[in-house]
């Protein structure tokens, strides 16, 4: 008698290797085609445009908390992504199980 789950778990590992694999490949690829490029946000992209097509444009309101630093913001980006993605993963999971 075979045992049929030993084949479904490595078929499983294998499975999960190569997404890994690939993941890791998503990553490198920007980063090398891409050496050197400065990556700016999309607020700053869009404040430029903005004083291009209207100079005197000013602004309805300002920010309640301005971080110290580019590192600082972006450390609250991330975690604020994670903890987007963390209750959007709780609940596809709670409603997987009922």
């Amino acid at each position: 008698m075979e045992n049929t789950s030993y084949k479904s778990t490595n078929k499983t590992k294998k499975t999960n290797l190569i997404l890994l694999l690939l993941a890791i490949v998503l990553i490198i690829i920007p980063l090398v085609f891409n050496s050197g490029a400065e990556y700016g946000g999309a607020d700053d992209q869009a404040e430029g445009v903005i004083s291009e097509v209207n100079p005197g444009y000013e602004p309805w309101f300002s920010s309640i908390y301005e971080p110290p630093s580019g590192e600082i913001e972006s450390l609250l980006f991330a975690v604020q992504a994670a903890l987007g993605a963390g209750v959007v993963g709780y609940y596809l999971g709670s409603r997987k199980n009922k």
